[in-house]
């Protein structure tokens, strides 16, 4: 009969114990959700947004008497929470992109001038890209230069 009883004495500890841990776990899991709901909504209200006015450039016909060629990629933060561009860089060294450094508040406008150097290429179409990498929403964007060199 003693065995009985503590038996049923220690199953019962243990439901208890594990009813226990499965209803602090639930209670943690709401507070998780809730403090994950809250961090969305401050990320959905609070963010960068890099618009340009064009992601394209083309050079047209060029001498390959003057090989290097200049444009500009002028763009806007139209989020809500200042833009950093953490780095701006081109598929080829030929290809030399230079950015905004400063912070770009919301709603002012920066840029992104180009430069392409077809010193010693070999005259013909080209295509270059460059890859903007920023704190934006749109972290990522990739601007394309092309032009004809002859």
């Amino acid at each position: 009969m003693k065995k009985i009883i503590l038996l049923a004495i220690a199953a019962f500890s243990m439901v208890n114990g594990q009813w226990s841990k499965v209803s602090a776990q639930t209670q943690k899991q709401k507070v998780n959700v809730s403090e994950v709901q809250a961090v969305a909504t401050t990320k959905a209200e609070n963010y960068a947004e890099l618009t340009f006015d064009t992601l394209r450039y083309d050079f047209g016909k060029f001498s390959k008497s003057e090989p290097v060629v200049h444009c500009s990629f002028p763009f806007t933060n139209t989020g809500t929470a200042p833009l950093i561009i953490h780095q701006a860089f081109a598929s080829c060294g030929c290809t030399v992109p230079t950015y905004t450094k400063e912070p770009i508040k919301p709603g002012e406008k920066g840029i992104i001038d180009v430069t392409y150097d077809g010193t010693d290429k070999f005259p013909g179409h080209f295509q270059k890209t460059i890859t903007v990498r920023s704190n934006a929403i749109n972290e990522v964007v990739r601007l394309t230069i092309e032009g004809m060199m002859e």
